[in-house]
């Protein structure tokens, strides 16, 4: 057996469907389709049921999905290891992070550490939903999280402060409103429900109007720009933003924390090391802006 063909066969049972699949390995769907029919030939043995609904593993494919999952953890263990112990400052190194963290913050320090280090080559991938790094989906994440994974090792490099933000042209409408609650508010949807900042909004601001959710910062940000109503946002997206303006000071209980993290087998390879001792540097000196001490 070719491993290629387990990786096929394992993003399918985890996924459930040849779409799914598809997404995991970053191939198209006739892809996916054409490998497993060619895998299933050559073995003899039927490991999915076609449903409606999507791929469903038969009694074979089942006793096989506990050695392959097996062997995907060794694999992955290994790859991990050499990686260690690479000691070049050049090649591939994939940055997970969140969009707004690589749009308004990120592009000057990734600039600067590009320039000192010419032969690494930065991937950037962009995701709410923290990469997994155990599996090399990513070789160091940029994160906001209060509780990074037990797996990985790192430093909590900044508060990220919150507050709250409207457009001047919205608040000059509304000046006479002193209660938050009579505000008409901007909020989160269900992928970002599990912030400190969504809960927040959850706990006081009951009955408070919603003019629209989003799944996503750059949504909350644009509508407040568009004087849709309140939006709770990070202060270094809010404060370089010149038609927003702070209600009031960063509020702790919306805040989170920037971390930087990579795996315990990686944290030795040359491009890491550098990567983690540069960013940590630089993001510190910068960390004002994160905290919410550079108010507009």
């Amino acid at each position: 057996m070719d491993w290629d063909d387990l990786r096929y066969f394992l993003a399918i049972a985890k996924s459930g469907s040849l779409s799914g699949a598809a997404r995991r390995l970053g191939v198209n769907h006739s892809t996916i389709f054409r490998r497993i029919q060619m895998f299933e030939e050559r073995i003899g043995v039927r490991l999915f049921d076609r449903l409606p609904t999507g791929y469903a593993l038969t009694v074979a494919g089942d006793e096989m999905l506990t050695s392959v999952e097996k062997v995907s953890i060794e694999i992955d263990a290994m790859n991990r290891r050499l990686t260690g112990r690479d000691l070049k400052l050049s090649g591939p190194l994939v940055i997970t992070t969140t969009n707004t963290l690589a749009y308004w913050f990120l592009p000057s320090h990734l600039s600067a550490f590009r320039a000192e280090y010419p032969g690494i080559e930065l991937e950037l991938v962009l995701d709410t939903v923290s990469f997994n790094l155990s599996k090399r989906q990513a070789d160091i994440a940029i994160r906001p999280t209060r509780n990074p994974p037990d797996t990985l090792v790192g430093s909590r490099l900044a508060e990220l402060a919150f507050a709250l933000y409207a457009s001047k042209k919205y608040l000059k409408a509304q000046h006479k409103i002193d209660d938050l609650t009579g505000h008409t508010w901007i909020g989160f949807g269900d992928s970002l429900s599990h912030l400190a900042a969504a809960g927040w909004m959850r706990e006081n601001l009951v009955g408070a109007p919603i003019a629209l959710r989003a799944n996503n910062l750059i949504g909350l940000l644009g509508a407040a720009k568009a004087d849709m109503g309140v939006a709770p946002l990070p202060c270094f997206i809010g404060d370089l933003e010149p038609s927003l303006k702070r209600l009031l000071p960063p509020e702790p209980a919306l805040a989170s924390e920037l971390w930087l993290l990579t795996h315990e087998d990686l944290r030795n390879s040359a491009r890491v090391r550098a990567f983690m001792d540069f960013m940590a540097a630089a993001i510190i000196a910068d960390k004002d802006i994160l905290e919410g001490r550079n108010p507009a």
